[in-house]
């Protein structure tokens, strides 16, 4: 059933979020992995240009009452142009919920066709230096902090010296968590909830890739909070994307397909927020209305044969082209 519009807490954390949130990574930088991207800029990539579109989208989001602002460090000029929002709103601390991430660098310098957008190191020298940039922009507004895409692979779980520093910046009242990645996203999450540092874990879980949700509602029984994080697949789980039977059954049911794919992980109940990638006050406007869908056992049965492999589903990822 669809959860409204209701304020509530993540998790133990204790921060007031919305049902939906609002992700920054298509509107802090002009190259990003959303079907369609190009589309949604039409060429209009100027820092200026992009800055209002940000500022317009977070006026839009706000005032349809999402309280949940997603931002990270690899995202261009988000965590500038949240900033920079905040001021012109002239909001206080606590009014909405923001959340930032370290452990990428954004490296493409504005350019869609650069070699490399962005370079991973999750060492406690880069969560250091990019937690003070996080801070210079967004202090005193920011009040989660999230490990980017950690993995097991990273050794980023065992690092005594990460660990140690996030406990530490737990300790002064900053909320700690993680986000995951890929096939082993399960993995990930019962290492993390070992550690026993975290308050909230933001995952992918989607129409397509279900294979986190036995592990988030352990997480969520837990205490955290939980964030689903590419629920529209980068764009395949909307009218532009290539899973033609949810088309079908969201013209069945009057609706488009992108608010039908929010619906369904706003359904999961151990979801606390599901974020919107929306680029445009179009995009936008569709993914709120996933807010008034409820599903009903029929649905959600022709829904569940649209799961892939979760291996067949992160090659399909890797291959999503930059715009």
């Amino acid at each position: 059933m669809a959860k409204g519009r209701s304020v509530h807490s993540l998790g133990r954390s204790g921060l007031s979020v919305s049902p939906l949130g609002l992700g920054l990574a298509a509107l802090g930088r002009p190259g990003y992995i959303n079907v369609g991207h190009r589309d949604d800029l039409a060429g209009r990539t100027d820092v200026a240009e992009m800055e209002r579109r940000a500022h317009a989208l977070l006026d839009a989001a706000y005032d349809a009452g999402v309280r949940y602002l997603d931002a990270a460090r690899s995202y261009g000029k988000a965590e500038a142009f949240l900033a920079s929002w905040l001021d012109r709103r002239g909001l206080p601390p606590g009014a909405v919920t923001i959340g930032s991430k370290w452990g990428y660098t954004y490296t493409a310098g504005w350019r869609v066709a650069a070699e490399r957008h962005e370079v991973k190191d999750l060492s406690v020298a880069t969560l250091r230096r990019q937690l003070a940039e996080s801070r210079a922009l967004l202090d005193p507004h920011l009040r989660l902090y999230q490990i980017h895409s950690a993995t097991l692979e990273s050794g980023v779980l065992d690092d005594r010296a990460v660990l140690d520093e996030l406990a530490r910046l737990r300790e002064t009242g900053l909320a700690i968590g993680l986000t995951v990645t890929g096939a082993h996203q399960s993995e990930t999450i019962e290492r993390a909830l070992e550690v026993g540092i975290f308050d909230t874990v933001q995952a992918t879980w989607n129409l397509l890739e279900r294979s986190a949700a036995p592990i988030l509602g352990q997480a969520h029984s837990s205490g955290l909070g939980v964030i689903v994080k590419e629920a529209l697949a980068n764009g395949r789980l909307t009218s532009r994307g290539d899973v033609p039977s949810l088309r079908e059954l969201a013209e069945g049911r009057g609706v488009a397909p992108d608010a039908l794919g929010l619906a369904a992980a706003l359904a999961q109940p151990w979801a606390d927020v599901v974020l919107s990638g929306a680029a445009t006050a179009e995009n936008l406007k569709s993914n709120l209305t996933a807010l008034e869908l409820e599903l009903d056992e029929q649905l959600d049965r022709a829904l569940a044969a649209l799961v892939e492999e979760p291996a067949r589903y992160w090659e399909e990822r890797a291959a999503l082209p930059w715009n």
